[in-house]
């Protein structure tokens, strides 16, 4: 098992030990189920932006990206313009990636077409496999949504409790999910 007893005496996760962002992080938001959309959407973006770079790099950078993209409010990215594009290609606090960034504003007006259907949370809830949440949000035109990124979206959310067993999270995770009524 890849588990590590931290200083503080809380077996965790091996990586979720290694920093003490990580350390956060694992504790208290990694696999803890999510329903609020605009979370979901955030974490959508964050794993896209993180494609090919350290989830610690993004993490490190989550408050630089939140007041660059609105709060993740999709509403206000959906109406970003080029001239946002290029305010956000000068912004240092973020991953400059011309791409990472047309697909947030992208994937946004995508999540605001969503949601005149059902919350984004009733949508990814409804799915237990990556591959098929990742192939119909592709239909719908969602941008960096490969099966890998979603199924890391899928274990910070909740959908899935990837904690290793004799992890503390483990049992708290799955008794929130247990408690947890899907939208």
């Amino acid at each position: 098992m890849d588990l590590a007893r931290g200083d503080d005496g809380i077996v965790r996760c091996a990586w979720g030990d290694s920093t003490p962002d990580y350390r956060v992080y694992h504790d208290d938001e990694w696999g803890r189920p999510v329903s609020d959309d605009t979370r979901l959407f955030e974490k959508l973006c964050l794993e896209g932006f993180q494609s090919g770079l350290s989830w610690l790099t993004i993490l490190r950078k989550r408050e630089a990206f939140r007041a660059a993209f609105a709060g993740f409010d999709f509403h206000q990215v959906a109406r970003f313009t080029e001239d946002d594009v290029e305010r956000l290609l000068q912004d240092a606090g973020i991953v400059r990636h011309r791409g990472k960034i047309e697909a947030t504003i992208n994937n946004a007006q995508r999540a605001v077409e969503l949601t005149e259907e059902q919350s984004l949370a009733h949508f990814v809830w409804s799915y237990d496999d990556p591959k098929l949440l990742a192939r119909d949000l592709k239909k719908r035109g969602w941008r960096f949504v490969g099966p890998t990124t979603v199924y890391a979206f899928m274990q910070a959310m909740g959908l899935v409790n990837d904690h290793l067993p004799g992890c503390d999270a483990r049992e708290p995770c799955e008794r929130e999910r247990a408690a947890f009524v899907k939208p």
